[in-house]
């Protein structure tokens, strides 16, 4: 499983030329399921992502949480983290998840992220989407976990 967190001061998904999900301060994640992941790697990457004190303190370090600021996060399921491209230059993507299970994941995960911060934004799971964003820093972190 990966995600790819975007620490932003505004982020928005539209589908359609509508807006589905927008948030202010806070992180815009990108969600990857592999064909292997389970709850256990959703758990321990879950508990990363809201525990990140990646915000700054009043002394300027990057030592508050998402909590800690009042953030929030815009989720993003996006399968294309899964691409591989050692051979050719046409990305293959059998290393990521069937689309039934990747769905079940990225709804255990957003359940899972709406039991610990306040406003949980998402996209659309397998809609064509734009996502707009003002990265804040620029501030970015890949956080992976195999399954086991």
């Amino acid at each position: 499983m990966k995600f790819v967190i975007q620490r932003v001061t505004h982020a928005s998904v539209t589908v359609e030329e509508k807006i589905v999900g927008e948030i202010e301060k806070g992180f815009l994640v990108l969600i990857g399921v592999g064909k292997q992941d389970t709850e256990k790697e959703a758990d321990y990457l879950v508990k990363k992502l809201t525990g990140l004190r990646i915000f700054e303190d009043e002394n300027g370090k990057t030592n508050l949480s998402l909590k800690d600021v009042g953030g929030s996060l815009l989720l993003i399921s996006q399968f294309t983290l899964y691409a591989n491209c050692r051979a050719g230059n046409r990305p293959s993507f059998i290393e990521a998840g069937d689309p039934k299970h990747a769905e079940k994941l990225y709804e255990y995960i957003i359940a899972q992220c709406r039991e610990k911060i306040e406003k949980v934004e998402t996209g659309i799971f397998g809609a064509e989407m734009k996502v707009n964003l003002c990265n804040d820093g620029p501030f970015t972190i890949l956080l992976e976990q195999e399954a086991s």
